[in-house]
């Protein structure tokens, strides 16, 4: 009876979502800003990035400029926080002809930008629950992540793409529901569509996933409902956007941290910031007409620089996931659980070829790097365990992360108003925007509110509007998925092997893998991997050249052994024992170039140590009488 009223829901609202999807459809693909000299600019602001010999300033260089803000000459906008949403503002901003800075304490993408479900999905909960509560506000938001969505695997084809998504159902009104909602999702898409959901029967179904359980609850599979979403490597689209913006133009430094804000005694207006290099230790003011806040759940850290009483804005939520040997799920093909004991959804996907899963939604307190509790792994191979016809084992966990998610209550609003799933903007202190909560999906549009409300605080004169819905980002202009085969025809990997220099072929797994990573600028690593004698994989199992480790210092501001094996390669996320092997040979490669002495070299291995121990893998976890604890 429940889901007969519940399909009655979906097809009323079906009627809603056409005509509402029928009016976003006609609106133009460009905003009011694209015109005038909003193409010109475009033009040339592409140019500067595709250009071939591009490259990023020094990390010198970059301090240097934010050091010659000064308050007779100061930066247009300051923006404090380098993950997805805060190198978005830096992206947007200097695109926008503005002058800009961004700092980092720690890395781009270092927090929770770089923890994710690595999924750019629309949210297909969040239209679940416009449909049943009659909430507009979260169908809005659905159309917003859905558009955003396209333009992310867009902007960045090559460290994004569709992946589809298998909802296996054990009963005919299941099926049912499951296929109209899908089928009301893809309506929304609208143009932004990436290919049509589809019935598969339970033959069907356990060809495409082989691994897929044929009985759960005592019910025989009836069939999967299979849709599409998008995914990402996330922390290296992060990174990405940080260089695009230094090659705009954009002065950002990692590794640099806010101890205090700078304020104007007459006006009390924020105009900058004190600002330590963490490498260094030296300190140095920067001034800026505004400042953003984008520290994501350390953003009420910064307000309380501003003022000590300020109200909470952050609601913190842990997200918790685990990496499993690639036989758990088929390249290709995702699995949803949608309905757990408690109600939440969980995700299972490919991914660089493991598979990922998670994630859980539970209160959390903030802190910098956050560790997955045993209760929560077990949460998700429970989760998983009846839908899969293998066994689901603790010991084939290769890494397990937990990430942040800051979601926000906006400061203005009234306190019986319930915490949001989107993003919020304001400027309860002047001088000082906070951009916070949303979701990775919709970073490019959160940023472009950021930079809407500081041109607006500080009276700002930008050259042109918005230019970052059709900008691709540094790799990404002119990729093309065939790419691959070029570096695995025209290169080798010359390396080193006890002690002589011997070639190897630049096989197709390492090619797509440095096509995917770097786009454009694949080449660049398979010549230094060639002609320097770095062709020599970090880790067995693994594409990650030892070229990667010199390109990455050279040219994407990797400053530790951490920013590699976490950020700049995602070996850490996929597998910590293999990333703690690793270790040696990074910090080698990583203290050529960087000209480290050996008590750096030491201590960079002590740290990273450290940092892979806060991900539970099933090395990394305690047992006792067989059981983890």
């Amino acid at each position: 009876m429940a889901t007969a009223m519940r399909l009655r829901r979906l097809g009323a609202a079906a009627c809603v979502a056409t005509a509402a999807s029928g009016a976003f459809l006609l609106q133009p693909s460009f905003s009011a800003s694209d015109r005038g000299n909003g193409p010109s600019s475009l033009g040339a602001v592409r140019q500067r990035i595709s250009d071939p010999n591009a490259v990023v300033p020094s990390r010198a260089a970059q301090e240097a400029a934010l050091i010659s803000a000064s308050a007779s000459n100061p930066l247009d906008i300051l923006v404090i926080g380098g993950g997805a949403t805060g190198s978005g503002v830096a992206l947007d901003a200097v695109t926008r002809g503005l002058r800009v800075g961004l700092v980092e304490r720690e890395d781009f993408s270092s927090g929770t930008s770089s923890r994710s479900t690595k999924l750019i999905h629309g949210g297909v909960r969040y239209l679940e629950k416009a449909v049943f509560n009659l909430d507009y506000g979260q169908l809005k938001l659905v159309f917003h992540a859905l558009e955003e969505r396209k333009q992310v695997i867009e902007n960045a084809p090559h460290l994004c793409h569709a992946l589809p998504c298998m909802t296996p159902c054990f009963d005919w009104f299941e099926v049912v529901y499951y296929w109209m909602g899908l089928k009301m999702y893809d309506l929304v898409a609208g143009l932004r569509l990436l290919h049509v959901s589809r019935y598969y029967s339970a033959q069907e179904s356990v060809e495409l996933f082989p691994t897929l359980a044929r009985k759960g609850n005592n019910k025989s599979l009836k069939g999967t409902v299979v849709y599409y979403d998008g995914q990402m490597n996330d922390a290296r689209l992060n990174v990405g956007l940080a260089c695009t913006a230094a090659v705009a133009g954009a002065a950002v430094l990692n590794h640099a941290e806010v101890v205090a804000l700078l304020k104007d005694e007459a006006s009390n207006r924020t105009i900058g910031a004190r600002i330590r290099d963490n490498l260094s230790g030296k300190e140095f003011d920067t001034y800026a007409k505004v400042v953003v806040n984008a520290a994501g759940p350390f953003c009420d850290s910064l307000r309380k620089m501003a003022d000590q009483d300020a109200k909470p804005m952050i609601c913190p939520s842990s997200g918790v996931h685990i990496v499993l040997p690639d036989y758990y799920s088929p390249e290709g093909m995702g699995l949803i659980v949608p309905k757990t004991k408690d109600g939440r959804v969980v995700f299972m996907l490919p991914w660089l070829g493991r598979t990922i899963a998670g994630t859980t939604d539970s209160n959390t307190s903030i802190t910098l790097l956050p560790e997955p509790h045993e209760d929560e792994i077990q949460f998700i191979l429970d989760a998983i365990c009846d839908y899969l016809n293998v066994k689901v084992r603790r010991t084939d966990v290769l890494s397990a992360w937990s990430g942040i998610r800051p979601l926000a209550t906006d400061p203005s609003a009234k306190s019986t108003e319930s915490i949001s799933r989107d993003h919020v903007v304001c400027e309860d202190y002047p001088g000082l925007v906070t951009i916070t909560g949303g979701k990775w999906t919709t970073y490019r549009g959160m940023a472009e509110d950021a930079v809407n409300a500081a041109i607006k605080s500080g009276n700002l004169t930008p050259e042109n509007g918005c230019l970052t819905s059709k900008l691709h980002i540094v790799g990404g202009d002119g990729w093309d998925p065939a790419s691959f085969t070029v570096i695995a025809q025209q290169y080798v990997r010359m390396k080193n092997s006890h002690g002589k220099v011997v070639p190897a072929v630049m096989d197709t797994a390492a090619a797509k893998h440095l096509s995917h990573a770097y786009g454009t600028f694949a080449e660049q690593v398979a010549a230094i991997a060639q002609n320097e004698n770095l062709g020599k994989r970090l880790a067995h199992g693994y594409p990650f050249l030892e070229a990667e480790v010199a390109y990455c210092a050279r040219n994407e501001y990797c400053e530790s052994a951490i920013d590699f094996i976490a950020r700049r390669s995602r070996l850490a996320f996929l597998d910590t024992d293999a990333a703690s092997k690793a270790l040696p040979r990074v910090i080698e490669i990583l203290a050529t170039e960087h000209k480290w002495d050996n008590s750096r070299q030491k201590y960079e291995l002590e740290k990273a140590k450290e940092f892979l121990e806060t991900f539970k893998s099933s090395k990394n976890a305690q047992f006792h009488d067989g059981k983890h604890v």
